[in-house]
């Protein structure tokens, strides 16, 4: 049975950001929850289709796969529910929390946590997505204080145990549910989550324990990238807080257009212009590739609109082997003015071809003009 699509179970459209995808899962979670559901109905395997499209949409990296490839696009590896049910992903132990309850561990809040990820649209030139390149780029965001060491506190001054949670950043209490007891929890007040109180806040980064600065940054560039391709770089998103890793920096691809080419899937297009006597005679001509002009055995009566084929000539496939193809298609160019001794010539040639030449004398040029609804 095919998997349904993520995005349509969660209620999200596909450019939703991470907040509206944790809203609606939220949402659907605290209403297909077996232990939850209230109309006696099994509501598992809807809880385990919704769970499984937030796990996915809500890591950047398996979305941008999914997004590109479909379910083809994610391993088995990528969802596991009993890891989901243990709180390997956040699972039920978040999901508590979503219904107003605390964890069911002692897990502290106010711990090492992840930093943001950010994004850069990075706009390259046609040809840099077919080959692949190299591209420099100053990114600003947020690092580590390098005169507290991100603790936020000047260095040397007195850094305090919160008294009122005891270094947890949280307040907890118990509370009794049809469910069982679970613990609630909220952000103690006096030291606001950090679980410490600084006496005497950092005088680089003021107490915050970061600094904004811009950092250069080299991107490589896979051949074969288009509009809307995602390159994922580890460790280069905002700093973490408490210790824990920074986030990761998302190059989002805008190929520019180009002049010549057009683009489909891997394959590219464009038009070669041609007289009408070497569409009928035929004639060894010379077409533009990506990769510099071809010499090309343009076959005799080629009529206008004609395309040809040239093989392995287009761009590479991303994450594969070998390349798509070039096809050029082959535009007759009519000539607007004709001196005599050309009007006669081709007058000449439509007798011969037994072409009627009308009283007016449109001429044969002018015929063929009418035929192509030119």
């Amino acid at each position: 049975m095919a998997k349904k699509d993520y995005y349509e179970l969660l209620g999200v459209d596909r450019d939703a950001d991470q907040k509206e995808i944790k809203k609606a899962y939220r949402k659907l979670a605290k209403k297909y929850h077996p232990d939850m559901n209230q109309d006696g109905k099994d509501t598992s395997e809807k809880f385990k289709e919704i769970s499984e499209a937030y796990e996915i949409l809500s890591d950047p990296d398996k979305r941008a796969r999914y997004d590109q490839y479909g379910h083809s696009g994610i391993n088995d590896q990528d969802f596991n529910f009993d890891d989901f049910a243990r709180g390997g992903f956040g699972g039920l132990d978040d999901l508590f929390n979503m219904f107003g309850f605390g964890g069911m561990g002692g897990r502290r809040e106010n711990g090492p946590r992840r930093g943001a990820d950010l994004q850069y649209r990075l706009q390259i030139s046609f040809e840099d997505a077919a080959f692949g390149g190299k591209k420099e780029i100053r990114i600003p965001r947020e690092e580590e204080c390098d005169r507290c060491g991100g603790s936020g506190a000047e260095p040397g001054s007195d850094v305090k145990t919160c008294p009122s949670c005891n270094g947890t950043g949280q307040i907890r209490t118990s509370k009794q549910t049809p469910f069982g007891q679970f613990t609630q929890s909220r952000v103690c007040t006096e030291c606001g989550g950090d679980g410490k109180i600084i006496s005497e806040p950092c005088t680089k980064c003021h107490g915050s324990g970061k600094v904004r600065k811009e950092r250069k940054l080299t991107v490589n560039i896979p051949a074969g990238v288009d509009t809307g391709t995602r390159l994922r770089m580890a460790g280069e998103g905002q700093a973490g807080e408490k210790g824990g890793p920074s986030g990761d920096l998302y190059i989002v691809i805008d190929v520019q257009n180009h002049e010549l080419f057009n683009r489909k899937g891997d394959d590219v297009y464009c038009e070669v212009p041609i007289s009408f006597v070497q569409a009928a005679l035929g004639d060894k001509i010379k077409v533009p590739t990506l990769e510099g002009k071809v010499q090309f055995d343009l076959p005799a009566g080629t009529q206008p609109g004609t395309t040809f084929r040239l093989k392995n000539k287009g761009i590479a496939h991303l994450n594969g082997y070998g390349r798509g193809d070039q096809y050029i298609k082959a535009k007759v160019m009519i000539p607007k003015e004709l001196d005599d001794k050309q009007k006669e010539l081709l007058e000449e040639f439509a007798e011969i071809s037994g072409e009627e030449i009308n009283p007016e004398h449109k001429g044969f040029l002018k015929k063929i003009k009418d035929a192509l609804n030119v």
